[in-house]
């Protein structure tokens, strides 16, 4: 099984650095071009079907990719982004002078076990198959995190909009084969 990773496209609220995490933010024209980028780099592999997280700019880039690829897209709610709390619309910076007391911040714990939960879901609906996952920055980072054992992931790892990585499940273990891919970007 395979499984490729792509992080929806830039907002309005990526550009100005402002914390998004649950709130349902739209893909801004940059990251609709950058969708499309990602599409031309897909659109000549193998794929069976899209997994999306429900939120407007992971399932905007999913159906964007989907021009090119024509595949049906399932939402879960394993994939949607961390649930920042009170943080969510301000600036990062103001973020991480909250950290750690931020009203309703989801935990890491949370977010991995959600995700591990959707996970395990595709494997079990899905085997042998290759998906495409479009999610968030930090559902992303935790699932590199998980993969790798930590040494790459949830705060090591700076994903860009629209890059691409790509993990593997063989001999009943995952590996990470790429991440954070994003020359396609600048072609």
């Amino acid at each position: 099984m395979k499984i490729c990773l792509v992080r929806h496209g830039e907002t309005d609220w990526n550009l100005q650095n402002i914390l998004q995490g649950s709130s349902d933010i739209p893909l801004n024209n940059t990251g609709k071009m950058q969708a499309q980028k990602s599409s031309d780099v897909l659109k000549d592999i193998h794929w069976d079907i899209i997994i999306s997280s429900p939120l407007k700019r992971a399932r905007e880039t999913a159906n964007i990719i989907n021009l090119k690829l024509n595949l049906p897209i399932i939402e879960m709610d394993e994939f949607k982004e961390r649930n920042y709390g009170k943080a969510e619309g301000l600036p990062l910076k103001e973020y991480n002078k909250m950290l750690p007391n931020i009203p309703g911040l989801e935990s890491h714990e949370s977010v991995t076990k959600r995700i591990t939960k959707g996970i395990e879901i595709i494997q079990k609906d899905f085997p042998n198959k290759n998906v495409l996952i479009v999610a968030h920055g930090a559902v992303i980072n935790s699932i590199l995190a998980k993969v790798s054992g930590g040494r790459i992931g949830t705060r090591k790892t700076r994903l860009e909009n629209a890059c691409i990585s790509n993990i593997h499940f063989k001999n009943d273990s995952w590996s990470v084969i790429d991440y954070n891919q994003n020359a396609h970007l600048f072609s």
